[in-house]
């Protein structure tokens, strides 16, 4: 199984290619996504690399944490799974709440 690992405190100068070739020192990477700002279209400052290899990802973490990139002190950790934090939706419909007599 995959490990999906959380680098935070990019430089926004960093693209995917230079981030996949940091980690690809460290064993296979299956993919390296920066997340781009919605409106702005610029690197909110962190991504995610997946590694295949367990051992690999974690020496990863272990050796990449703190370590200087692009003039930044890099944070790597293991990625946490996403909580949904929207609110629960209602059943189909809408409107709700309203009570008329």
């Amino acid at each position: 199984m995959a490990i999906s690992i959380y680098v935070g405190n990019l430089s926004f100068d960093v693209n995917e290619e230079q981030l996949q070739e940091l980690f690809e020192g460290y064993g296979r990477v299956d993919s390296a996504k920066i997340i781009i700002d919605r409106i702005t279209g610029r690197s909110r400052g962190f991504g995610f690399v997946e590694m295949p290899d367990r051992d690999q990802a974690m020496r990863a973490i272990d050796e990449l944490n703190s370590k200087d990139f692009f003039g930044r002190s890099l944070r790597v950790n293991e990625a946490k799974a996403k909580k949904d934090t929207r609110p629960p939706r209602r059943g189909p419909g809408g409107g709700g709440g309203r009570n008329f007599r």
